[in-house]
């Protein structure tokens, strides 16, 4: 950046005054679009401009009429937490010809729209792309034919273009996620989840098939997700002799004592002569060679349906309105761009660079250049693939290489879903870089009591789907046992630790550090990977099970949210938990769509509980007679959850009455979501990855010693990558009172939750506004990359 840019730029200064934007879906339909659609509106809405429905996708357009018309703040009530998209989305033949986008052209004229919200996949976007350089010369032709005349040709001169990428597919370079992604992972895993039960009752070998005609992103991240023994994808065609190697492996497994296989199939895989792969051939291979009792299920369109999950609706709240803040700051010199997620930031990319590169994936695939189409598609599903290589196939004994080095894993503080998932990976990287993993049996209070054994690769099949912490977890600091644990970690002659928890995690590694002086035994190779709902790790923006805590309060407002709309005029004040950390209060309140949120970091006094209640007496006036508060446990030591109760009941009266609702220990339980499973899975592998590189780098004369800074870290995804930090550095990060990082990134999309839910507010947008180039990454960068 130049010197010029050093003032923090403020969205309050950006006025949509006089501009119109027209929003649209079009493509296939994918969860989340809906909260990508309320966004656009609200903000636009927000900032002063116009806002247009164009319904059915660019059909609509074409058509005119009452397909686009201008819409209100109450238009996109309620529509949040519904799967697809509410205005509709068609194949649209005409606008593919000029006699079409001729008429769509005209049809926005008539209205003053200049500014296009598109939301669906590439062929959507390409066509805007495609009608946005045609522009000038469409209103030309209009005006030639005295359709419309030289002013309004002077006036609308440029069109303005911005995409969001919905597509359950993930098949869009650029992006890490597509709106959609997560949501349809949700879809297959509940489903892998319910079959897994019944396979494994009847010793039944199952062949899932999922969606992606193109791309093999779901069935990729589906099969690390749960334990797949074999996955088909586009990109990555099996060796020849696919057929025998496949059957070998179902049959050991089955000999080692497994009672089910799954096998998922992409629909578009193919082998390496580029010949469909289909889930009747691989059944009917698995029936002949094996005769196992086989099914085959296919997923279809369950996979578009359903709710959005937490992450979607974050996601396209966060692209939506990034989407009008791109509008208002284009100039007739700003090419058509995307908005969209890179790690955890949020990006602005030209269109056509990413349509280029999504394309050239595909025509790699067709020339059989299948290690060029890995790349091509990014750091995140290639490193989806290589984590996935890893865990699936035990290599035989004989070929596996012996380090003599012993490792144990333990899971510390509360539970959180994910943790099983995190220490499957560690195990099983662990025995293929050759070492010895020992599991560790209710933290470390149980470390000090010797619960501790040696644990094998298929003791923890299956359990990337299970919640909770099967190893047994205990919030014990490791201070008062040292002795007794030193002891343990010289009988079993440990030689690096793994620890999988939260912040108590944390503060038990930075104690074993400390004790290094005094005992040998911990100066050895120690990493943490974050594991807790409250997601109040240092060093980290996700921990393991926050996304799960956060769906189980999405989930649960959504029903309170109905609930409260049947009986019209009633405020819910709902309590989450996360310590001092207001993540899942923040968070949940942006997912669900609340009015407001009591957090901890913001501190907040009876004038705001006053202005709150107002706020709300004036949107009973409206047609949306429902209120959603969201008040984190330990927010406030006095403005507890039935104070603020009691207030609203007291200042609502006559006007809405009050209920509360405590969630508790749910948000800890459950099945872990996808991208718990996912992330717990990489994080984990990385995690171990590294003590194997600590313990040869520490080895000398026969032990391993470490005992600097650098060999006791925290694994954190930073922004954009995945870090190993110094536990020791991230002590000047740390508010240890309330146990919390003194910074948090979340904090920065405070503003969207109280946009959304038409608050005035001040909001900092220096990040955004950037236009960036679609990298293509080194090989070597997939090491040190994106989830």
């Amino acid at each position: 950046r130049g010197a010029m840019d050093h003032q923090p730029k403020f969205f309050e200064n950006l006025s949509g005054t006089g501009k119109a934007i027209g929003v649209l879906t079009s493509g296939g339909d994918a969860q989340g679009m809906n909260a990508a659609v309320r966004a656009v509106v609200r903000m636009g809405i927000y900032v002063k401009a116009k806002v247009y429905f164009v319904y059915e996708g660019y059909q609509g357009m074409v058509d005119g009429g009452d397909n686009i018309v201008e819409v209100s703040w109450e238009s996109v009530s309620s529509i949040l937490q519904v799967g697809g998209t509410v205005i509709g989305s068609a194949r649209c033949k005409s606008f593919r010809t000029r006699e079409g986008r001729l008429q769509a052209a005209y049809n926005l004229v008539q209205r003053g729209i200049t500014n296009l919200c598109v939301i669906g996949g590439d062929g959507s976007l390409t066509g805007a792309n495609l009608f946005r350089e045609e522009w000038s010369g469409l209103l030309e032709e209009l005006a030639q034919k005295g359709k419309i005349d030289e002013e309004a040709v002077k006036k609308y001169a440029y069109l303005n273009i911005v995409g969001m990428v919905g597509s359950i597919d993930n098949d869009f370079c650029g992006t890490d996620m597509t709106i959609g992604t997560d949501s349809a992972l949700h879809r297959i895993i509940e489903v892998v989840d319910a079959i897994m039960t019944t396979a494994q009752s009847h010793q039944r070998t199952f062949v899932l098939e999922v969606m992606g005609r193109h791309c093999g992103y779901l069935a990729l991240v589906s099969a690390l997700a749960c334990g797949a023994d074999w996955v088909f994808i586009p990109e990555y065609p099996p060796e020849e002799g696919w057929e025998d190697s496949m059957c070998v492996k179902l049959s050991e497994n089955r000999a080692r004592k497994k009672r089910l296989n799954i096998i998922i199939v992409a629909e578009g895989a193919i082998d390496c002569h580029n010949k469909p792969i289909t889930s009747e051939k691989v059944k009917d291979l698995v029936v002949q060679r094996l005769g196992f009792d086989t099914r085959v299920t296919i997923l279809g369109h369950v996979q578009r349906g359903g709710t959005p999950s937490a992450f979607d609706r974050i996601l396209a709240s966060r692209m939506g309105v990034e989407a009008v803040l791109a509008l208002l700051e284009a100039t007739p010199d700003t090419p058509a761009c995307v908005v969209s997620l890179s790690g955890n930031q949020a990006v602005r990319l030209p269109l056509m660079e990413c349509v280029q590169m999504t394309q050239e994936v595909q025509k790699a695939m067709d020339e059989g250049r299948f290690v060029e189409a890995v790349r091509l598609r990014g750091r995140s599903f290639e490193n989806n693939l290589n984590t996935y290589k890893l865990l699936s196939h035990k290599k035989p004994d004989a070929e596996l290489p012996k380090t003599n080095f012993n490792v144990a894993v333990l899971n510390v503080g509360a539970p959180a879903a994910g943790m099983n998932a995190a220490v499957r990976a560690a195990v099983r990287v662990g025995i293929t870089e050759g070492h010895k993993m020992f599991a560790v049996i209710d933290g470390f209070e149980g470390f000090a009591r010797g619960k501790i054994k040696e644990i094998s690769w298929g003791d923890v099949g299956g359990w990337t789907g299970q919640g909770g912490s099967i190893l047994g977890t205990k919030r014990t600091l490791p201070a008062k046992y040292l002795e007794k644990i030193a002891d343990q970690m010289r009988t079993n002659n440990i030689n690096a630790l793994m620890v999988i928890g939260g912040f108590e995690a944390y503060l038990g590694l930075l104690e074993l550090s400390a004790a290094r002086e005094k005992y040998d035994e911990f100066c050895v190779p120690m990493v943490m990977v974050p594991a807790t709902v409250s997601n109040n790790v240092p060093g980290s923006d996700f921990s393991i099970g926050a996304d799960t805590a956060l769906n189980t309060i999405t989930d649960t407002c959504d029903r309170i949210k109905q609930s409260a709309s049947g009986t019209k005029r009633r405020v819910f004040i709902i309590e989450t938990m996360g310590g001092y950390c207001g993540y899942l209060a923040n968070m949940g309140a942006l997912a669900a769509g609340a009015d407001a949120a009591y957090i901890f970091e913001e501190q907040f006094d009876i004038r705001e509980l006053q202005a709150n209640v107002e706020h709300l007496t004036e949107k009973m006036k409206t047609s949306i007679q429902r209120g959603l508060v969201l008040r984190n446990e330990n927010c406030n030591e006095n403005y507890t959850t039935d104070f603020i109760y009691q207030l609203y009941s007291e200042e609502g009266k006559g006007v809405f009455d009050c209920r509360k609702n405590v969630l508790g220990h749910m948000q800890q339980g459950g099945a872990p979501s996808p991208f718990d499973r996912n992330f717990g899975t990489k994080i984990s592998a990385k995690a171990m990855q590294w003590i194997s590189k600590k313990l040869k780098e520490t080895y000398r004369k026969g032990k391993v010693f470490a005992n600097t800074d650098d060999s006791v870290c925290l694994l954190g995804m930073r922004r954009r990558n995945l870090v190993f930090q110094p536990v020791a550095e991230l002590k000047n990060e740390t508010d240890f009172v309330h146990r919390i990082p003194m910074e948090q990134w979340w904090l920065k999309l405070r503003p969207l939750m109280k946009i959304l839910a038409k608050y005035k507010t001040s909001y900092d947008v220096s990040d955004s506004g950037q236009l960036e180039h679609v990298a293509m990454h080194s090989p070597k960068e997939a090491e040190t990359g994106a989830i």
